[in-house]
């Protein structure tokens, strides 16, 4: 089991080396699929009449997920290239690029909260 583990960790280690964003492209389409599956099999478990409104909620949770950890990621992006590069210069502002990439990270968390909130109801 180990030996299939290390193969496969190898794989993946020279197919980012050889074709990063291909496979970063295919790691993403794998993840989104998943995350379609898990959404709409509890859907699919219910019944018919409870299908509609269940699946709307599934669906406005991921939109929820989905619209906070792509602004999360752009916010992130900022904070560290623009960061990195003031640490260069200044490396007192050390502080100041941790704080600005946790706020980056709270909307990512907030987006979660809120599709807590519409599962719950």
């Amino acid at each position: 089991m180990a030996n299939c583990i290390t193969r496969l960790v190898r794989g993946v280690a020279r197919a980012l080396v050889k074709r990063p964003r291909r496979t970063v492209l295919t790691f993403s389409l794998i993840n989104i699929a998943l995350g379609l599956l898990i959404l709409t099999v509890p859907v699919a478990a219910q019944g018919e009449a409870a299908a509609a409104g269940a699946g709307l909620k599934f669906i406005g949770a991921g939109i929820a997920v989905a619209g906070s950890t792509v602004g999360a990621g752009i916010g992130l992006l900022g904070a560290t290239s623009a960061g990195l590069a003031a640490l260069v210069e200044r490396p007192e502002l050390t502080v100041w690029v941790l704080i600005l990439a946790g706020l980056a990270e709270g909307v990512a968390i907030y987006g979660l909260i809120i599709a807590i909130l519409i599962l719950g109801a």
